[in-house]
C-alpha cells in the first residue's frame, strides 16, 4: 500500500466504479452545495481512484462524482493511486479527516475491512492508527444496527448520530423506537432521552414509554428562552414582513 499517484487522466463519470460509495452517507444539503459549486466554478479538485481488475474504482470525491452525474458532465479529472482495496478504504478515512466522517461511516469502513478484506482487529487498528478498543466499538456499532434502521439512515430518515443512540438497544427493539424518532422528528438529544427511558424500563413497560413518546415534545430551551415551534416562527416571519411592507409603503 503506497497510495502514490500513478497518473492523472480524464474519465467519464459513468466509467468509474462506485462500490465504496456504500461506506458513505449522502447528505442532501452538502450534495446540493457541491452541485452548485461545480456548476459555478467547475471542478477544482480531481477525484481519487485506484485501479482494480474491473477498472477504476472511486474512493474519494464521491460528492463531486454525484454532482457531475447530475450535471451530465462528459468527463471528470481523476487521479489514479497505487492502492489495493483495503488501502483505498484506509485512504478514504484519511482523506476525510478534516471534514470528519460520522461514527457510523467509520464503523462501516471498519466492518468492511474486517468482513470483506478479512483483516483482524489489531491489523485494522494499526492501519487506521487507532487503538483496538476504538476498532471494537466501531465494529460493534456497524453490526449492531438492524437492517431496517440502516436503510432508514441511508434514506436520510434517521440521522447518523440518532442511529448511534438507537444502537444502544437490541436489534429486535430498534425499529419500533426508530419509527417514533422518524414520525415525531426527534433530535439526537431527544432520541437519547427516549433510549435512556427504554433502557431504564422493564420490557413489559416499553409500550407505554413509546406511546408517551408519540405525544408532542415541549420546545427545548435555548439561552433561557423557549424556542419557537415551526408554526410560531412562520407567524412571526409573516408579521415581520407585514410590518416592513407597511414601512416601505
Amino acid at each position: 500500500m503506497t497510495g502514490e499517484v500513478s497518473e492523472s487522466i480524464e474519465v467519464a463519470p459513468g466509467e468509474l466504479g462506485t462500490s465504496l460509495c456504500a461506506l458513505r452517507l449522502c447528505v442532501p444539503d452538502a450534495q446540493e452545495r457541491m452541485q452548485l459549486s461545480l456548476s459555478r466554478l467547475g471542478q477544482l479538485t480531481p477525484v481519487q481512484t485506484f485501479r482494480t481488475a474491473s477498472g477504476l474504482e472511486l474512493f474519494d470525491g464521491i460528492k463531486r462524482w454525484r454532482a457531475a452525474q447530475s450535471l451530465s458532465w462528459p468527463v471528470l479529472r481523476v487521479e489514479v493511486h497505487t492502492l489495493e482495496t483495503a488501502g483505498a478504504k484506509v485512504r478514504l478515512l484519511q482523506c476525510n479527516v478534516a471534514t470528519g466522517l460520522s461514527a457510523l461511516e467509520e464503523a462501516w469502513v471498519v466492518r468492511s475491512l474486517y468482513r470483506e478484506d478479512e483483516l483482524d482487529q489489531p491489523q485494522i487498528a494499526r492501519l487506521l492508527e487507532h487503538d483496538k478498543s476504538w476498532v471494537c466499538r466501531r465494529l460493534t456499532l456497524a453490526e449492531g444496527l438492524s437492517d431496517e434502521l440502516t436503510a432508514n439512515v441511508r434514506l436520510g430518515l434517521v440521522s447518523a448520530s440518532a442511529a448511534v443512540e438507537l444502537a444502544r438497544l437490541q436489534r429486535c427493539n430498534q425499529d419500533e423506537a426508530a419509527q417514533v424518532v422518524i414520525r415525531r422528528g426527534l433530535t439526537t438529544r431527544q432520541t437519547s432521552r427516549l433510549v435512556e427511558a427504554l433502557l431504564a424500563t422493564p420490557p413489559d413497560g416499553w409500550p407505554k414509554v413509546l406511546e408517551q413518546a408519540w405525544q408532542p415534545v415541549a420546545p427545548e430551551r435555548k439561552g433561557g428562552a423557549l424556542r419557537r415551534t415551526p408554526g410560531e416562527q412562520l407567524v412571526a416571519d409573516a408579521w415581520t414582513m407585514k410590518r416592513l411592507a407597511g414601512r416601505l409603503h
